[in-house]
């Protein structure tokens, strides 16, 4: 058989395999999740953000309370089985942080080379979030006046209320961490996934992404050529709605299905499961059609599906890498000025905006946004929390690790490969046997 006709098996098999796709995903997922509700971790992560928010109030990056942070997330990771990667890195100012790693070896997939063959190559997918929080200058600033004139008058203070706001970074970053602790203790449940997975908490994250940015310079040559999407995770819980985007890369014309693939199979996970049937849960796109040079590139932008925040997930945008960032935020505004967390009126001090402001306070939060569970399904059963904070951290982790079973778009897991191969067998098969019986 020539080369040509080779080629045309090849092809034609893989356009089974691509059609066929849904059916191994399917199959995946009943084998994986079993008969448990999708998303349904309890409160579990809610209740690791809020620890995080009220045991370590102030972990701004480099400091005490940072490092007592990662000590806690190391002990969560221990909890759940596992012995994390601890990697201590300096800052560009010469202080240390940590990055916590656990890290999980897949199935690999088969991926075609120069010669027509397949070999199993090992791809990976990062799942990260920065574990520090930090107020904007002018508010420290703000703070520290406060604190010098409580202390001139504190002899004479009597008892006062307590504050309306006393920072703990409780949506950025306490929920974002909370969530990657989340996806790891879900991950147990994903025995055959064909990803080697990377579950990464940085630190110093508040400071240019210097944890993400650490942990990539690390990565060995074949290590950084082997990602082929991150997750990042950020701010979950006091904006008017949960996006997903992609990176500014993205905007490259000729790259922009390949960087935006990964966020699009995200939305298919969420649009596939009951997430908002049994959560009110949903998941939406930017799509604010602002048109702007975004990346400052002199060329006109279409506002659409990118975040307007920059976090961690930049260091490997920067690197043509996919990403996929989570986070709470409202779009819905016909200027990029004006988009910010939340419109609710009820969080308006600082105009809306919560990120790295005093309104990142828990128990402000929890005031305005936490409600009572709730009869979801009319049949007189409590069947849903009311608790934002818990949908979203359980939403969001659920999607994630769901999402590691789209597969890579670099070759073909071991079941995908091993169906290949009968198709191609029995294509191979019919021609040759068409062939023998036309004579040729």
């Amino acid at each position: 058989m020539n080369k040509d006709i080779t080629r045309r098996i090849v092809a034609s098999a893989l356009s089974l395999v691509v059609l066929a796709e849904p059916l191994f995903l399917a199959g995946c997922k009943k084998k994986n999740t079993g008969n448990a509700q999708a998303a349904d971790y309890g409160s579990y992560g809610a209740d690791i953000a809020r620890e995080i928010a009220s045991e370590f109030p102030i972990r701004s990056a480099y400091t005490p309370g940072e490092d007592k942070t990662g000590d806690y997330i190391e002990e969560k990771i221990r909890e759940l089985g596992y012995v994390p990667e601890v990697q201590n890195f300096q800052g560009p100012d010469g202080a240390y942080s940590t990055n916590y790693i656990v890290r999980f070896e897949g199935t690999g997939f088969y991926c075609l080379q120069n010669d027509g063959t397949y070999e199993l190559e090992h791809r990976t997918a990062i799942i990260g979030t920065h574990y520090d929080a930090a107020l904007l200058p002018e508010y420290i600033e703000e703070e520290d006046e406060e604190e010098d004139e409580d202390e001139d008058d504190e002899e004479d203070a009597e008892p006062t209320e307590m504050p309306k706001y006393i920072f703990d970074g409780i949506s950025d970053n306490a929920s974002g961490t909370a969530c990657i602790l989340t996806a790891l203790r879900a991950f147990k449940d994903y025995p055959n996934v064909s990803f080697d997975v990377w579950f990464v908490f940085f630190g110093a994250g508040t400071d240019n992404f210097s944890g993400a940015e650490a942990f990539y310079q690390s990565l060995s040559y074949e290590e950084k050529n082997s990602i082929d999407v991150m997750y990042d995770v950020d701010s979950l819980y006091a904006g008017d709605k949960v996006y997903a985007s992609s990176g500014f890369k993205s905007l490259i014309s000729s790259r922009r299905y390949e960087m935006r693939r990964k966020l699009y199979q995200a939305y298919d996970v969420c649009f596939g499961n009951p997430l908002y049937t049994n959560y009110g849960f949903d998941l939406v796109y930017n799509e604010s059609g602002v048109k702007k040079d975004v990346n400052d590139d002199g060329i006109t932008d279409i506002f659409n599906e990118l975040p307007k925040t920059i976090s961690d997930y930049k260091v490997f945008d920067d690197r043509m890498i996919p990403v996929v960032y989570f986070e709470s935020y409202d779009y819905n505004y016909t200027s990029i000025d004006q988009m910010k967390d939340t419109k609710n009126l009820s969080l308006q001090d600082y105009g809306g905006v919560i990120r790295r402001t005093p309104a990142d306070c828990s128990y402000y939060l929890d005031s305005v946004l936490l409600e009572k569970d709730y009869d979801r399904n009319g049949d007189g059963e409590i069947d849903c929390s009311g608790d934002r904070l818990q949908i979203r951290i359980n939403c969001v982790a659920f999607i994630i690790v769901e999402s590691l079973l789209k597969g890579s778009d670099k070759g073909m897991t071991p079941s995908e490969y091993e169906a290949f191969k009968i198709e191609s067998t029995r294509q191979t098969f019919g021609t040759e046997s068409t062939a023998a019986a036309s004579g040729t």
